[in-house]
């Protein structure tokens, strides 16, 4: 059973703004037939939906290991996890941003946690992750994690 588990889907913004998938190939299809505008606005607007399904990460902690996305991490190599929202959130991800941090930041999800690396061999000095649930991921990673020198 997992620690925390997370599956960052869309919000609402997304498939509404992909909807305008269905005029637009309903306007480019009408002067040849609006029966085929029609089939090719619902298979398009039918493709962004699942594509915006299947592609949503999972953020997850289980047995010791921080997974982001397909990146994974033993929770021994990360340092204190931090939550941030509202504006210390926006800070994280503009001005405060390391150009080296590893990121799975969605733009419909504002709160983030940043995890420190502590990994030597990782050129990554911390992961930026979005998630909806910033504190209770920051708990999670920070209660399974032990220190490296303890092995």
């Amino acid at each position: 059973m997992p620690e925390y588990r997370e599956k960052l889907w869309a919000s609402p913004a997304p498939f509404l703004a992909t909807a305008l998938l269905i005029p637009a190939s309903i306007l480019v299809f009408a002067p040849i037939s609006m029966f085929w505008g029609i089939i090719v606005a619902i298979v398009l607007y039918g493709a962004a939906v699942l594509t915006l399904l299947l592609t949503a990460p999972v953020v997850s902690v289980t047995d010791g290991v921080f997974t982001a996305g397909r990146a994974r991490i033993a929770t021994e190599l990360v340092g204190e996890a931090v939550a941030f929202e509202a504006s210390e959130a926006t800070l994280e991800r503009g001005r405060r941003l390391d150009a080296r941090a590893w990121l799975l930041i969605r733009g419909w999800i504002g709160p983030v946690v940043r995890v420190p690396i502590e990994d030597p061999q990782d050129p990554a000095p911390y992961w930026l992750i979005s998630t909806r649930h910033p504190t209770t991921l920051a708990a999670a990673i920070n209660g399974s994690r032990r220190p490296a020198s303890s092995n």
